[in-house]
């Protein structure tokens, strides 16, 4: 069907719940996509407009730091950030380094990582930022997890990723009032979605969790009381396309 809003009628109720979280995944991807586009844009008309000026010059040499404090970042994300503030390609405050390392544009994901994992107050307040430009409306927990993973790699030190993770669970709660308790809940319930996905993945674990494990390992995490398990179930449900992501984000 051309309809990209027609749903078979005879889909089971699972692949009714896997459509929609590939057609939020697709409006997400397809958002991105548009960002980048209009990015691309400005980057061409830039190129084009280069002539033997010496504003054309300035022009030039500006993109050359940026490309040059790119490289350092990669290297050592603390002196890239460090060299493109020195040479005013980037002010120092968190909204705008947030904002540099969302866009993301030339950046490895997992320098980004380690950049925001870092304890240093000024780290925090960036990541505070960073964790601040993502919306998650109306996502269950999953489709969230998903989408904030995107935009860079989890560190291997466990207190970046704690911190991290602390993070998102308190934006998640304030973009999603009611879901949960606390933000304890929440931060708690998304270690216990990635460790899932690495058990299910880990060829060394044989004793692979079902459902009802899961929803056992879960009970008592909101502020003492048991989530729902119909909210449990749909979320190991939605694992599936969450393991994908995962594997080629090269987490698990």
């Amino acid at each position: 069907m051309d309809d990209p809003d027609y749903i078979p009628v005879d889909l089971s109720p699972e692949m009714l719940s896997e459509l929609e979280d590939i057609r939020r995944w697709k409006k997400a991807f397809l958002l991105d996509l548009k960002r980048l586009l209009e990015e691309l844009r400005e980057a061409i008309k830039e190129v084009e407009g280069l002539n033997s000026s010496t504003k054309s010059s300035k022009a030039l040499k500006k993109n050359s730091h940026v490309a040059t404090g790119r490289k350092k970042f990669n290297m050592d994300p603390k002196k890239g950030i460090k060299f493109l503030v020195e040479n005013d390609l980037l002010r120092h405050t968190p909204e705008d380094i947030a904002q540099f390392l969302f866009k993301g544009e030339g950046l490895n994901k997992t320098a980004i990582g380690d950049y925001l994992g870092e304890r240093d107050d000024f780290n925090i307040q960036v990541l505070q930022a960073f964790v601040g430009i993502h919306q998650f409306p109306d996502f269950n927990l999953v489709q969230a997890l998903r989408q904030f993973l995107w935009s860079f790699r989890l560190p291997g030190e466990a207190q970046k990723i704690d911190r991290m993770m602390e993070a998102f669970a308190q934006r998640y709660c304030h973009c999603n009032p009611g879901v949960f308790q606390s933000t304890d809940t929440c931060y708690v319930l998304s270690f216990s979605i990635i460790m899932l996905n690495t058990s299910l993945h880990n060829p060394n674990v044989r004793d692979k969790p079902s459902v009802d494990r899961f929803i056992a390992m879960n009970r008592g995490i909101d502020d003492g009381g048991n989530l729902p398990e119909a909210l449990l179930r749909s979320l190991y449900k939605s694992r599936r396309s969450f393991s994908k992501f995962l594997k080629m984000m090269a987490i698990i």
